[in-house]
């Protein structure tokens, strides 16, 4: 098996293009910047965890990745409030982050990260 074969970075992987697509000629750099950061790093995280060596490592950018779903559903927020993104693709991306940290969550417990 490979980390493409996840569902979980091939849902992160598409997440982040969407995202990077819409921002794309956004003026807000700064906004623009952090959330497309925020979202590449979802599926990088787990990418980069699946190829250490040690159930460890991979936990640890599992976790990696779960708090970069947090900030990006933060960040979601905040493009809402200044009128970067309406409310319906906010919502659909938002209950996508929560959906991503739950599948993040599965993995590392089927790891052995949580006791």
């Amino acid at each position: 098996m490979r980390f493409e074969d996840l569902r979980v970075w091939q849902r992160s992987a598409d997440l982040a293009c969407e995202i990077y697509l819409h921002f794309k000629q956004s003026k807000e750099f700064g906004l623009k910047d952090q959330i497309t950061r925020s979202a590449l790093s979802v599926s990088s995280n787990i990418a980069e965890g699946y190829e250490r060596v040690t159930a460890k490592d991979y936990a640890r950018f599992l976790s990696y990745s779960k708090g970069s779903c947090g900030e990006l559903r933060s960040q979601i927020y905040i493009a809402i409030k200044i009128g970067e993104v309406d409310t319906i693709k906010a919502n659909e991306w938002i209950e996508e982050t929560r959906e991503l940290s739950r599948m993040i969550s599965a993995l590392m417990k089927s790891i052995g990260a949580w006791e």
